[in-house]
């Protein structure tokens, strides 16, 4: 079968390279660079298993920018285009999967589109209408940045968003889910047939689930510094309980990266009119995390918080430094997209703090207005703390600076 896949982020490269095992899989994207990397079988992602199929398997996959060449004769194409939240249209930009979906409905009609950016509840339905096409289906993802091939290759589940329960585009819904399957490692995955909005409504709701825990041992965290209490030990007490799991439960900054974030803030926008403490308080504990989070940062380097206004205005002194360890989210990512840290800094650098940052993958020597220090040695040395989201052995010779709240050393 001839599959396109528009977008080559951690959701369209896992997917076109679990696909073009079995398939003609041919990649879109904008970026060159992207692309020249697929077509000599490097990665343009930080996903070891992507990097691992790609230079070591036999893959029938092609990129290229030639976005209608690609749409003209694919039998499938899958949207894995970026739909970032909006906050003045308070729902996500979906302007991207609208310009593939036109731009596949002008060159190829009789395509099947299966989109798989998230969308706002409701969008796949509103998607037909609007385009009067009946063989748009949605299909969400749930893959961690960093290891997206392994969790297509191992899925927890597969859901389908499909308009109809019988005919042709049902058909095409069965076959994308058997494609799935045959690329995968687990062929015994759960598979589910839902309607569309309902596909849509699943993928926020587990994502909002996954905030809401997050946030749960996130406070839990707080509420123990704060008194001084043994985080770690209440966490392991409270996990052994079989009903919450020893899992997802390591402290952060807060929960950021591609999707939690957007989401959540989504699914709160689609509560338009409807009952809800919840989904709320979700959204809003992120955000009072960080200013808790900061105000430690600020305590341990030295600052004098109360004061720190009245010397701002002074400009009397030199500043302490607070260094950044790493910008990633995630152990083995490379995003920094709403990154928890980057929240951090944005509040330490409101309150006046001279913030420092050591992100070896950054080319640039400068960041949300800090300089970038290439050298850890020398981020140890300037640093009063050194602030880690995800703590690393190569602090261990400055252990006494470092601020983290990573009690179990994963994600």
């Amino acid at each position: 079968m001839k599959i396109a896949v528009a977008g080559t982020g951690y959701v369209g490269l896992s997917n076109a390279v679990l696909l073009a095992q079995k398939n003609e899989v041919t990649a879109v994207d904008i970026l060159q660079e992207k692309i020249d990397l697929i077509n000599r079988r490097k990665s343009p992602i930080a996903d070891k298993e992507i990097e691992e199929y790609l230079s070591g398997r036999k893959l029938n996959l092609t990129a290229t920018a030639d976005a209608a060449r690609a749409y003209c004769d694919a039998d499938m194409v899958v949207v894995c285009t970026p739909t970032d939240y909006d906050p003045v249209k308070n729902h996500f930009d979906t302007a991207s999967v609208e310009s593939v979906i036109e731009l596949v409905l002008q060159q190829n009609p009789d395509a099947v589109i299966v989109i798989k950016s998230t969308v706002p509840v409701g969008y796949t339905e509103q998607a037909c209408r609007k385009y009067r096409c009946d063989h748009i289906l949605f299909s969400p993802e749930f893959l961690r940045e960093g290891h997206a091939l392994y969790d297509n290759l191992y899925p927890s589940r597969i859901i389908i968003g499909v308009r109809q329960e019988t005919g042709s585009v049902r058909t095409s819904a069965e076959k994308f889910a058997e494609l799935l399957l045959e690329g995968s490692q687990k062929k015994d995955a759960p598979v589910l047939f839902v309607k569309p909005t309902e596909a849509e409504a699943i993928k926020l709701f587990a994502n909002t689930y996954l905030a809401l825990r997050v946030s749960f041992f996130n406070e839990l965290d707080t509420y123990a510094e704060m008194r001084g209490l043994n985080t770690r030990q209440i966490i392991e007490g409270v996990g052994l309980d079989p009903r919450i799991g020893d899992y997802y439960n390591n402290p952060s900054f807060g929960y950021g990266g591609y999707c939690l974030p957007k989401d959540t803030k989504q699914l709160l926008a689609n509560y338009e009119d409807i009952p809800q403490n919840l989904i709320t308080a979700i959204v809003e504990a992120n955000k009072t995390r960080k200013d808790f989070i900061a105000g430690r940062i600020l305590k341990k380097a030295g600052y004098d918080i109360h004061q720190m206004e009245k010397s701002r205005r002074a400009n009397h002194g030199e500043k302490k430094k607070i260094g950044i360890f790493r910008l990633t989210m995630k152990t083995d990512s490379d995003n920094f997209r709403q990154s928890s840290i980057c929240g951090i800094i944005k509040r330490l650098r409101e309150e006046g703090a001279d913030v420092v940052i050591y992100e070896p993958t950054l080319k640039e020597d400068s960041f949300y207005g800090s300089p970038v220090i290439h050298d850890l040695d020398e981020l140890k040395r300037k640093s009063e703390v050194i602030v880690a989201n995800r703590y690393e052995d190569v602090l261990e010779d400055v252990k006494d600076k470092v601020y983290t709240r990573d009690l179990f050393k994963r994600d």
